[in-house]
C-alpha cells in the first residue's frame, strides 16, 4: 500500500495557498494525497462570488466545490468536503467523529492542518483543534484499545496568512521548486479568491530565500513553511 498524507482544510481553498506544494511533492514521490475540507467557505471565504447579483449560498458552494476539485486534480490529490458550514465552523462531537473515521480509513503517515491560533479567522483554530482531537482518537494512546486504531501520523501545521500574529514558528521548509507549476495551476483554479495568488507566490519566494540561507542549496526558488507539532523519533542524529 502506498503511504498517504491528509490535509485538513477549514475551507475549500486553504489547502491550495498553504500546502499545494507539499501535496504535489508527496504525489510525485508515490504517496496518496487526500484533502478534507471541513466547509466550502461559502459564507466568509468567497468574496468575489458574493459580488454577483442574486447570489445564493448553494450556488456559491457549487462553484467552490468545482474549484477545489479542479485544484486537487492539478496536484494529483483527492478532495472531499464535510460541508459543515463556515463563519462559524462548528465541530461538534458528530463532526469530530466523521473526521476521526476518515483518518482511520485513510491511515495517513502525515497530517497537515491549520495553526492553533488565528486572530483574524474564526474557523482556522477550530479546524486545528478538531484535527488534533481526531488524530488522537484515531491513533489511541499507542496501546491496544477498545476501538480500531492506526499508527500515529506525524502532525504539522501549515503557514497561516499572518504567521507573526498566529504563533507560527517554522521548523521545516519544503523545496517546492520542482512542482511549482502544479501549485500555480491549483491557485489558478481558485477564482473566488484569485486575489490571494500574488501574496502566496511572493510568500513562496520569501520562504525559498530562508531555505537557501539555512541549507546552502542555491537552487531553491520556491518553498513552503511548516511547523512540527510533535517530536520526531529517529535512530541516529
Amino acid at each position: 500500500m502506498p503511504e498517504a498524507i491528509v490535509v485538513v482544510s477549514a475551507h475549500s481553498a486553504d489547502f491550495v495557498w498553504r500546502a499545494a506544494g507539499a501535496i504535489a511533492t508527496a504525489v510525485e514521490r508515490g504517496a496518496e494525497a487526500h484533502v478534507v475540507a471541513l466547509s466550502y467557505g461559502e459564507r466568509g471565504e468567497s468574496g468575489e462570488l458574493w459580488k454577483e447579483p442574486g447570489q445564493t449560498e448553494e450556488r456559491v458552494k457549487e462553484i467552490r466545490r468545482g474549484e477545489a476539485q479542479a485544484a486537487a486534480e492539478a496536484l494529483g490529490a483527492s478532495f472531499r468536503s464535510l460541508d459543515l458550514g463556515d463563519y462559524p465552523l462548528v465541530m461538534d462531537a458528530a463532526a469530530v467523529d466523521r473526521l476521526t473515521d476518515l483518518l482511520r480509513e485513510l491511515a495517513p503517515r502525515l497530517v497537515l492542518t491549520h495553526a492553533a491560533l488565528d486572530p483574524f479567522n474564526p474557523d482556522h483554530g477550530v479546524a486545528h483543534d478538531a484535527t488534533v482531537q481526531a488524530r488522537q482518537l484515531a491513533s489511541g494512546a499507542g496501546v491496544a484499545s477498545a476501538f480500531v486504531t492506526i499508527p500515529p501520523p506525524e502532525l504539522l501545521t501549515f503557514e497561516p496568512h499572518q504567521p507573526e500574529l498566529c504563533g507560527f514558528v517554522p521548523t521545516t521548509f519544503l523545496d517546492i521548486t520542482p512542482v511549482w507549476e502544479k501549485k500555480v495551476a491549483a491557485m489558478d483554479a481558485m477564482g473566488a479568491q484569485a486575489y490571494l495568488k500574488q501574496y502566496y507566490s511572493e510568500r513562496a519566494e520569501h520562504r525559498a530565500n530562508h531555505a537557501r540561507r539555512i541549507s546552502g542549496r542555491g537552487g531553491i526558488r520556491y518553498a513552503e513553511a511548516f511547523q512540527r507539532q510533535l517530536p520526531v523519533v529517529v535512530d541516529a542524529l
